[in-house]
């Protein structure tokens, strides 16, 4: 018996299923078998489900003799299932890598629910893909498993059949069965979740959810819309038939009356205005049997916002004109206010423009330095290194620094906080002698003779930039080269952290500009911190005493719509035993967390400084991230995950070979990596041995002293500012535990024949 039964209806699906029937099969978890039911489909979808029959025996094929609908197709392929649990999934649908394995896991944790509820997002055509926006009610704190009345909100989620686990012996047990017609979830849904003893939910997305330009059911004009009366109609006879057969439950049941209404009436109103559903000839007839069933089954308390209960009312009464009415009222509304917002925008604009020429024309003030970084985020990075170090050195310039006003909490007290558009932003850039930041300065941006323009860049190159990205459209996006010469020239200095970076930075950046070949400001910290920062740093994320830490950052793909990880870090942490924790860090554009946090997995990427991510782990897991230079200054273990490494090289392409020139042990996949940790090869002789040499090429001037030779060279006028300490007279910084000190790990044994160093690729 398996543990589950992925039951997939194929109904003209046939440019679809290929992928859906991928996604199942490419599971880390492999206890399943999945059902395709042939909907009497006259496209391939048959054909293309026989052809996976015949490569994997997990994959059993239903024809049906005719095309049934979605709640049919599903009934027969419950009758087939032997699973303990039935997932459904549209054929033109995919479940997410590894979500089975997290359904599986979270079930076990609950102790085994008639329901899994878990998340989904759409996808689109674009690439772009959007979570659930009421993820919130799915969040796993409190009691699990529970009962619908402990979480009542569940019922403001989606109603679908595959967004959940369902026990089969309960769903057997209780005569669930989908109904014909359309809109089959709805009778489904309702009376599973309103019977189950027991529910849990699963914060994560398992199910991407694709959106199709055209030929998606719901969206075709039709009749067959009207079904959602009857569905609802069975909704309320079930729930009068179970008060009935159950008069000990009759209390709890009455109250989901209310809810249900509200949902109908909700429902409905979607039907009725989404456009493509209803033909202009069933309006009228829809409007008059929306009426019917408000009036049948309303009841008080049901309470809604005035707007919600207004068009409830408006369907109630069959208000057809009215109902018109309003919406055009409304779409009027908006129009206007769009138009009225574009020219106030506009006037702005204008404005703003005309008042930074005016401040042009007045005296620059010596006294004043502006500092941003690219985005206008919060304080930190090099930026905010060389704006502490000017208030520690040049008290005598006032600092400002320009964010979001999201972000300005992060600015310490005596620094100025700007906020980007407005006219003191403006005013600053056009009367501040320094502009300090980490990206392009921005188009508006005029330099003005005597102002002083300090980039900071990003940190050391490792993947291609600047004019290196002429040949990568994938990696460059659009990118104005002609706009990119320009800014360059306005630059007074660059920022250097190594020679490498310096000779990089002239190549892909021509300029007039200085390069300042003095180090990384931003890891001045790293050098500067104590082991009482490291463990107050440790208590704040959560890391457990004595625990090994390990700093999960992968880099962007150029090459990907969608960003995902390549490591399941639960694995990883499963496999490695209870002394491994992972801080999982998104890259900024990855749009979102990396991980879910649970267990003995965080994500934090929502934390402001990666440098305090750096000084409380222990090691660091990367791709092609520069983020390895700034921690190599650490001298603690750093694990190279080289994945899809001809597909990154292809699309952005690398300056260092990290195959012949690594920081530490190489790893080519999941199972590689687990191998270096669990031999030990993470901290071992040879990776100490290919970090020193890592260090002495990329951190030569890491001494923390970085931000303090900028300073004096471009503020204080000092041409010959203090010398680098050498990397052998150096501190090491404090570690974050003392596990590097122990034998090597024996948790797992390592994969057969691993190549876990440099040499393994």
């Amino acid at each position: 018996m398996p543990r589950f039964s992925v039951i997939v209806p194929a109904y003209q699906v046939q440019a679809y299923l290929h992928a859906c029937l991928e996604s199942v099969l490419a599971q880390s978890y492999p206890d399943f078998e999945v059902i395709v039911v042939d909907d009497g489909s006259p496209d391939a979808c048959g054909a293309i489900a026989d052809e996976f029959a015949a490569l994997d025996p997990r994959v059993r094929v239903i024809g049906l003799p005719r095309n049934e609908g979605l709640g049919p197709a599903r009934n027969a392929g419950m009758e087939r299932a032997g699973g303990d649990y039935l997932v459904f999934l549209d054929g033109d649908d995919t479940l997410t890598p590894h979500a089975l394995r997290g359904i599986a896991d979270r079930i076990k944790e609950t102790g085994e629910p008639d329901v899994l509820v878990y998340d989904y997002a759409r996808t689109y055509w674009t690439g772009e893909t959007v979570r659930n926006q009421a993820a919130a009610h799915l969040t796993e704190q409190g009691p699990a498993p529970f009962r619908l009345a402990d979480r009542p909100g569940l019922l403001k989620l989606l109603m679908v059949a595959w967004n959940k686990a369902v026990r089969r012996e309960f769903a057997v047990r209780e005569g669930f069965a989908f109904p014909p017609g359309y809109y089959e979830d709805t009778p489904w849904t309702y009376p599973v979740l309103m019977t189950a003893g027991s529910v849990a939910t699963l914060d994560r997305v398992c199910v991407h959810y694709r959106q199709r330009l055209r030929g998606s059911i719901l969206g075709t004009p039709g009749e067959r819309h009207l079904d959602v009366f009857t569905q609802y109609d069975r909704v309320f006879a079930f729930l009068d038939a179970r008060m009935e057969t159950h008069p000990e439950s009759r209390k709890e049941l009455a109250r989901w009356r209310p809810l249900l209404y509200r949902r109908m009436a909700d429902h409905l109103t979607t039907v009725y205005t989404r456009p493509g559903r209803l033909p202009r000839s069933l309006r009228a007839e829809f409007l008059r049997r929306a009426r019917i069933h408000c009036r049948r089954y309303r009841v008080p308390g049901a309470p809604a916002p005035l707007p919600v209960r207004l068009r409830h009312a408006l369907l109630r009464l069959g208000l057809r004109r009215t109902y018109g009415a309003l919406r055009l009222a409304s779409a009027l509304r908006r129009g206007t206010a769009g138009v009225a917002a574009g020219l106030l925008r506009a006037a702005r604009t204008g404005a703003l423009r005309l008042h930074y020429r005016v401040q042009r024309c007045l005296p620059l003030r010596a006294d004043r330095a502006v500092f941003a970084v690219e985005g206008d985020r919060g304080y930190g990075r090099d930026p905010g290194a060389l704006e502490e170090a000017f208030r520690r050195l040049a008290p005598h310039v006032r600092t400002a620094w320009t964010a979001d006003r999201v972000h300005h909490h992060t600015v310490p007290p005596g620094t100025r906080r700007l906020t980007p558009g407005t006219a003191a932003h403006w005013t600053a850039l056009a009367r501040s002698r320094y502009l300090v930041r980490e990206g392009a300065f921005g188009p508006g941006l005029v330099r003005r003779r005597g102002q002083v323009l300090v980039q900071t860049q990003a940190g050391t190159p490792l993947k291609h930039m600047g004019l290196d990205l002429q040949e990568r459209p994938a990696a460059a996006q659009g990118t104005d080269f002609a706009r990119l010469l320009r800014e360059a020239d306005s630059w007074d200095y660059v920022v250097s952290a190594n020679r490498h970076s310096t000779l990089t930075w002239e190549r892909v950046h021509p300029g007039d500009w200085t390069a300042l070949e003095c180090g990384q400001p931003r890891t001045d910290v790293l050098q500067r911190a104590t082991a009482a920062d490291v463990a107050r740093l440790r208590e704040t994320l959560g890391v457990p005493e004595g625990t090994v830490a390990i700093l999960y950052a992968p880099t962007h793909r150029d090459y990907r719509r969608t960003q995902r990880s390549a490591l399941d870090l639960e694995r990883v942490v499963r496999r490695l035993g209870p002394r491994f924790v992972v801080l999982a860090r998104a890259h900024p554009r990855h749009g979102g967390p990396l991980a879910a946090s649970a267990g003995r997995v965080l994500d934090v990427s929502d934390h402001p400084h990666v440098e305090s991510l750096c000084l409380a782990s222990d090691a660091l897991v990367t791709d092609y991230s520069s983020l390895m230079f700034d921690y190599a200054g650490l001298d603690r273990p750093i694990v190279i995950h080289a994945a899809e490494r001809e597909a990154y090289e292809a699309a952005r392409g690398t300056y260092v070979d990290l195959r012949s020139f690594p920081p530490g042990a190489i790893a080519r996949d999941e199972d590689e990596l687990i191998g270096v940790f669990a031999s030990g090869d993470w901290h071992g002789t040879r990776s100490a041995r290919l970090r020193a040499a890592f260090r002495e090429r990329f951190c030569p001037y890491d001494d923390g002293r970085a931000a303090e030779r900028v300073v004096r060279r471009v503020v204080l006028g000092e041409t010959d500012p203090p010398p680098a300490v050498p990397l052998s007279g150096r501190r090491p910084a404090p570690s974050a535990t003392a596990a590097l000190a122990r034998a090597p790990l024996t948790t797992v044994p390592p994969p057969a024949g691993p190549r876990t160093v440099t040499d393994s690729l």
